[in-house]
């Protein structure tokens, strides 16, 4: 073929299209390099492009060009990220289509290469890079395959098999003694009963409307709440319902940053411990002698009779006590009490959530301890003004915008201590000018006692917290079999990966947590910590996040996640916030959040469901950008009214919106808590229900919420994007069983036993999550084993 003569259709397009990719490739990688970052896609762009030239002019010279850039791909990628599938894929995907291309019949004829041996170099090309990802289907780098060693039975210390609180005890360990299924038999489980709430998403609702729930099973019912605060009491062996209480709470909450219930608080008035002589308290126990503490978004905590679902008019004003009191003006939805309360003998301890990174002019973030029979407050304890308890005056008002508990507190009646798993004095990003009381209590574990609400130890996990890393997750207490003997201790889950395991007596610590340098440089007007504390028991990431680390579908969307990486600052964990804008590895959503940890106290095992998932964290200042409060969600651009700044917070990703970071994104994991070592470790769901098509890739996803293990020795896990329930083999990890689940299960599951049957049901909520996208709905869904197949005596 002369140059001066037009190359076939097919030549031409072919031609067109690869000189096409090849600028965007030689651009991008320009910028790229000029960022110091790879010299590949430049490199590659310019290869494409002599090899576009040579297509247009009907030159056999284009496939040797496109098997020298497969194999070279090829190279370079193993050199990256050695025989990884999934990272594999997107770097030569494009690649191995382009270089196939070429060897079609029409195309390869016309480049004058017909006939048997025509093209043979490009075909080995394409033969090297399959067996390069046949192979790589083999290597795993993501699992930890290991087992827990088998322990004798030991006595149950609770025998009950209801889930009377919300980590199933005070002790939040979100665990049942339930041992009718087992490993063996967990395959069988079936669909046992559904229970639609009826509360859905309205109109005037905020994005952030979400499922969370665990329901309790006590007094012979199951006791849920809906995302509208209504409280709904089940038959626990059919589902259905019988009783339903609407505390009608303002439904024109569009500017909420939340609209979430993840659950209620139980008590019995009748118990050793609450029952007493006192005729206040008797005339309370007869009036509702079992209750329900419920959290509603108007910022209350209303009682109601556990038995018929009427309000327990005695407690507090009219069976509800507010918690704005105190508080100074309050904003409808800015104090919003999205966990509930925690249930003691004889004090109700209830906080309550801010509107975060809104202003520095919040309500404060007061824990008061309340009368349980009564509602009188007994005590306060204001972050901002730690050493005065007794409770507030009329007239005066707690500290405005102090540190806030706004996830589950755990108790240890026994000690006198309740255990609060700290959040942070709003903005979250920016911290200059920050209350120096509250200061010591942001992202801590503060042990409060019972009866006076006074301070008696403090443990902080991020010192100046600016990146939102606080204690999500319910403390876990559990006696630990030690060298030295059992010892009293707490374990706290925080989205920084790190596990705090304290003594809970007097907060010393029992896994070593020693102080390391960490990144400086923090914004105008604010300060870092020069070094925070590492326990040596940690699912942060085990590395700093690399170029190499950036995924996508395809080398294009691939190449600008590396472009935008290489424009962020990014040292490591702890990078200060930026107006450069930083990376945040762990992201804000953490490796650990509200859903914390689930612990099995006779086998001596922690399970858990840690998530990797980055985040960017940009500052702008105020005079450059105007933002108005109420967002709806906790991303994107936030006011911090108050500061010099506002915040842009979202995750990072890829212009098709795919994480730009390789997966896997999530895990299920299990340590052994006698040698504090990780035992497994298994990649955790798919992404059927987050990719643009339904395909179950393995790949390992985000899970918002946490697991729950059994006596029988399987852990529950529903909260990944996709929306399944899912059996795991509490030593080893194996996947036994799942259960499509008909929306999004970003909730904790919660297991109990039949009073009148004897059967095991496992129930988790189906309602989905509005800011993760997954699938809404109101469905409660409870599996069991069929008649005839549980196994007759306990099983270990």
């Amino acid at each position: 073929m002369s140059s001066s003569t037009r190359p076939p259709f097919v030549l031409a397009a072919t031609g067109v299209l690869y000189a096409l990719l090849a600028l965007v490739f030689c651009a991008g990688g320009a910028v790229l390099l000029w960022r110091d970052g790879s010299a590949y896609y430049l490199i590659a762009g310019i290869g494409l492009l002599l090899c576009a030239g040579l297509v247009w002019r009907g030159r056999a010279a284009a496939l040797q060009v496109a098997a020298a850039l497969l194999l070279g791909t090829v190279a370079w990628s193993v050199w990256e990220v050695q025989f990884d599938w999934w990272q594999l894929l997107p770097r030569i995907d494009v690649w191995f289509g382009l270089a196939a291309w070429l060897l079609m019949p029409t195309v390869r004829r016309r480049l004058g290469a017909a006939g048997p041996h025509g093209g043979k170099f490009l075909w080995g090309a394409l033969a090297a890079s399959a067996l390069v990802g046949l192979f790589s289907l083999s290597k795993d780098y993501d699992t930890l395959d290991g087992a827990l060693p088998a322990r004798a039975d030991a006595a149950v210390s609770s025998p009950s098999k209801d889930w009377p609180a919300y980590g199933g005890s005070a002790a939040g360990t979100r665990y049942t003694a339930a041992d009718q299924i087992t490993p063996a038999n967990v395959k069988d489980l079936k669909l046992a009963w559904t229970f639609h709430t009826g509360d859905f998403k309205g109109p005037d609702d905020p994005g952030e409307i979400a499922n969370e729930v665990t329901p309790l099973k006590a007094n012979g019912k199951l006791y849920m709440c809906t995302p509208h605060n209504v409280v709904i009491a089940l038959d626990p062996d059919t589902g259905s319902e019988i009783w339903r209480f609407d505390p009608h709470i303002n439904r024109k909450a569009k500017e909420y940053q939340h609209m979430i219930c993840r659950g209620v608080a139980y008590h019995d008035a009748t118990v050793a411990g609450s029952a007493t002589a006192d005729a206040t308290r008797a005339a309370a126990a007869a009036a509702c002698p079992r209750r329900i503490y419920a959290p509603t978004a108007d910022a209350t905590i209303v009682a109601i009779n556990a038995d018929n679902g009427q309000p327990c008019t005695f407690f507090g004003t009219q069976g509800a006590i507010d918690l704005k009191v105190g508080q100074g003006k309050v904003a409808l939805g800015v104090l919003n009490p999205t966990s509930p309360p925690l249930v003691t003998a004889r004090v109700l301890v209830a906080a309550a959530s801010v509107t975060d990174n809104d202003s520095t002019d919040e309500p404060s973030g007061v824990v008061r301890g309340y009368d349980i029979d009564s509602g009188k407050l007994l005590w306060n304890w204001d972050s901002g003004n730690p050493d005065e308890t007794a409770p507030l005056p009329p007239g005066r008002t707690y500290v405005r915008n102090s540190p806030n508990m706004w996830s589950v507190a755990s108790a240890d009646e026994a000690l006198g201590l309740v255990y609060l798993p700290m959040g942070n004095q709003t903005p979250d990003i920016w911290g200059g000018n920050r209350i120096p009381d509250g200061e010591r209590f942001n992202s801590a574990i503060v042990a409060l006692d019972l009866a006076t609400g006074r301070v008696r130890w403090v443990y902080q996990t991020v010192h100046h917290d600016l990146w939102d890393m606080d204690i999500g997750g319910q403390p876990s207490l559990v006696d630990l079999d030690t060298p030295r003997g059992k010892v009293p201790a707490l374990i706290a889950s925080t989205k920084r990966g790190d596990l705090y395991v304290l003594d809970r007596r007097d907060g010393t610590l029992v896994v070593p947590a020693p102080e390391q340098p960490v990144p400086q440089g923090a914004a105008e007007g604010d300060h870092t910590s020069p070094t925070q504390p590492f326990s040596a028991l940690s699912y942060k990431p085990e590395r700093k996040l690399e170029e190499r680390d950036m995924w996508g579908t395809s080398p294009i969307d691939q190449m600008v996640c590396r472009i935008v990486f290489k424009g962020l600052r990014y040292e490591g964990i702890f990078t200060p916030p930026s107006e450069q804008g930083s990376i945040v590895y762990p992201g804000n959503y953490g490796v650990f959040d509200w859903g914390g940890v689930a612990i099995d106290p006779l086998r001596q095992v922690l399970v858990a469901n840690p998530n990797y998932m980055a985040f960017v964290s940009r500052l702008h200042r105020r005079d450059t950008i105007e933002v108005k409060g109420g967002s709806g969600t906790e991303q994107g651009l936030q006011p911090m009214t108050g500061t010099p700044y506002a915040v842009d917070l979202h995750p990072l990703l890829s212009p098709f919106g795919i994480p730009c970071q390789a997966p896997p994104w999530g895990y299920m994991t299990a340590v052994d808590l006698t040698t504090m070592q990780k035992v497994w470790t298994r990649k955790n769901g798919t992404v059927r229900d987050s990719a643009p098509l339904p395909i179950p890739m393995p790949l390992g996803v985000p899970s918002l919420g946490g697991p729950m293990v059994t006596g029988g020795g399987v852990a529950f896990m529903s909260a990944t994007l996709d929306s399944y329930l899912r059996a795991y083999d509490v030593r080893t990890g194996h996947k036994l069983w799942e259960a499509r689940l008909p929306a999004g299960g970003q909730a904790t599951p919660m297991s109990y036993v039949s009073d009148k049957t004897g059967k095991q049901y496992v129930v988790v909520m189906a309602g989905g999550h509005g800011s993760l996208g997954t699938r809404m709905g109101d469905s409660l869904v409870a599996y069991a084993l069929p008649d005839g197949s549980a196994p007759r005596g306990a099983q270990r």
